[in-house]
């Protein structure tokens, strides 16, 4: 018999929810935190940027090893161990005195994190039914954009109230409770497989690529906001420009949870297609805004098009191989995240350089940033058009009297496929056949 409406709220994915709340909430925090600690020891405009990419890199670097620990360790024992490296780097921020130990506590920081997104993701898809996927993974993403619209604040909040040491020990404290919690949180044993050694299919799954390169794209434009928008407000003397951050975390807990149960029913393209559209749209958007209630405008925009987006696709990556592979899945996805938030920032002030070097005012320079940037979601749109339907999720599921292809077996790690696929799996049209 078909199996209908199993429910998402299950003791484990809530359990898991509020980890993520605390880790997220605690992250936000250092967001805001960080570069104020930097600029108090003395650190330049460039250093400061330099503070927050080596944090990137260790996570792009660390990525490796991701795949492969998530095939022959507890989720469990990773969630504990990442969390308490975290606040191990909140305490070297508390006790930094100089940039050198700043920088060190970011390092450790970002090689962390490298871990931290696969493994709660790969956690998450394993909590939830395999019919209401895209909805699960949707909702289990609210945490973090409640997190994204109160961690700030009460970051700079806690900073000017107690310091800025005392505030990444309160951090700290959060992290440690979180840890606490994964390591009792139920989890159960890798299964064995073949071949002991340590391959490149133990960090990156082939069948979840396309995706893995859509989100590649989209985050890489996204990147765009989340590093000038504020600079892009202050050359469009706009004050208040923090709250276009506050609107999009507010959208999308509206956006997302209904996103992921269309994508469910109606298949993820209908979320996917329509949520480029709308991203790209949020570029042109910023690009004209002059006022702050434009910069908002831009924000709810967003939120419909890469909010609801972003999940939807990672969902596809979770999607394309069996729930044993789905850290090595979540992780092929991370490396696309990675690579774009170290890139496109580049790419993003070498183009607003370009136009104020040619006599071009700064606020129409980081205008035409914002609409070059629409060049990417385009090129993902395209990918996801043109590869996408061979991904598990991309259409509909089947009725309960229509026969389903069974799941596309995949390889040990260590062997090689029994043949070539232009995209990750083979072409599916339903959401059914992924055991729990």
């Amino acid at each position: 018999m078909e199996r209908r409406r199993a429910p998402i709220w299950t003791s484990q994915f809530s359990t898991l929810f509020g980890i993520n709340f605390v880790i997220n909430f605690a992250q936000f925090m250092t967001l805001a935190m960080v570069p104020k600690l930097a600029e108090s020891l003395g650190a330049t405009a460039l250093v400061v940027g330099v503070v927050a990419g080596v944090f990137a890199v260790t996570s792009l670097a660390v990525r490796p090893a991701v795949g492969w620990a998530t095939l022959k360790v507890r989720h469990n024992v990773l969630l504990t161990a990442t969390v308490s490296l975290i606040a191990l780097a909140f305490v070297a921020y508390g006790a930094s005195t100089s940039l050198a130990v700043l920088i060190a506590a970011r390092l450790l920081h970002g090689a962390a994190m490298g871990f931290l997104a696969p493994v709660t993701l790969a956690m998450a898809s394993d909590a939830l039914p395999p019919e209401r996927m895209a909805q699960g993974i949707g909702v289990f993403s609210l945490g973090q954009a409640v997190a994204t619209a109160l961690g700030p604040s009460v970051g700079l909040w806690l900073a000017a109230a107690l310091g800025y040491r005392p505030a990444f020990l309160c951090g700290a404290a959060l992290l440690a409770l979180a840890a606490a919690l994964a390591w009792r949180f139920p989890s159960r044993r890798p299964e064995p497989t073949v071949g002991r050694g340590f391959t490149w299919r133990s960090f990156i799954a082939l069948e979840a690529l396309v995706p893995a390169a859509v989100v590649m794209l989209l985050g890489g434009a996204f990147s765009g906001v989340n590093s000038f928008i504020v600079l892009y407000g202050e050359s469009r003397h706009v004050t208040g420009i923090g709250l276009f951050f506050t609107v999009y975390a507010l959208f999308i807990v509206i956006s997302r949870p209904l996103a992921g149960r269309v994508g469910d029913t109606h298949g993820l393209r209908v979320v996917v297609i329509p949520g480029m559209a709308a991203f790209a749209l949020s570029f042109v958007v910023i690009a004209h805004a002059r006022t702050l209630a434009g910069f908002l405008v831009a924000g709810a925009v967003s939120a419909f098009g890469y909010g609801i987006c972003q999940p939807a696709i990672q969902t596809l990556c979770l999607m394309s191989v069996e729930p044993g592979r789905r850290g090595v899945a979540s992780n092929t996805n991370y490396i696309g995240v990675d690579l774009a938030y170290l890139v496109m920032p580049i790419v993003a002030g070498s183009i607003v350089t370009a136009r104020v070097d040619a006599g071009t005012p700064l606020a129409q320079a980081y205008s035409t940033m914002y609409l070059t940037l629409t060049i990417p979601i385009a090129l993902g749109l395209l990918i996801f058009l043109l590869f996408g339907r061979n991904l598990r999720g991309w259409g509909p599921k089947r009725s309960a009297g229509t026969a389903a292809a069974p799941p596309r077996a995949s390889n040990p790690p260590g062997q090689q496929p029994a043949r070539a696929l232009p995209g990750p799996v083979q072409a599916t049209d339903h959401t059914e056949g992924i055991p729990s």
